[in-house]
């Protein structure tokens, strides 16, 4: 539950960082356990729990799936692209300062227009962290 809302996951990041597990280490822990395809959650539930890594391709695919039916058409087709991003380069992409960014992306430096395809700034902002609950769902792993 933490891990799936950016801003949780980002105070649970600073407050490993605090006790000298920041996120570099845990990159070099994701290469020791072969996880390079997963990302930073599945190295912490590894090392804790001994739970095999989930690929980000399966993530996306299973959040995809089940959230099918909860946005628009258009926030799919956004959520889609955020979610081949995540898939390209990692957990990361999630953040929410990367909101921005990805928005830029998707809809050609033309913020308007991502504005009329997806509603407010606050309306986006809901979306993109309400969707990551999808990534960790936990019947994943069955």
């Amino acid at each position: 539950q933490i891990w799936s809302d950016p801003e949780t996951r980002k105070g649970f990041l600073q407050g490993l960082a605090e006790k000298g597990y920041n996120r570099e280490l845990l990159m070099e822990m994701q290469q020791i356990i072969d996880a390079q395809n997963s990302d930073l959650y599945d190295v912490l539930a590894y090392v804790a729990f001994a739970l095999q890594p989930v690929p980000r391709t399966e993530r996306a695919e299973h959040a995809k799936q089940s959230m099918d039916q909860q946005f628009t058409d258009r926030q799919r087709a956004f959520l889609d692209f955020v979610l081949a991003q995540y898939v390209k380069v990692g957990d990361a992409e999630l953040d929410t300062e990367k909101l921005s960014p990805l928005l830029r992306l998707k809809y050609n430096n033309a913020i308007a227009d991502a504005f009329a395809e997806l509603g407010t700034p606050v309306q986006i902002r809901e979306v993109f962290s309400g969707f990551q609950r999808y990534l960790y769902d936990a019947r994943q792993r069955e």
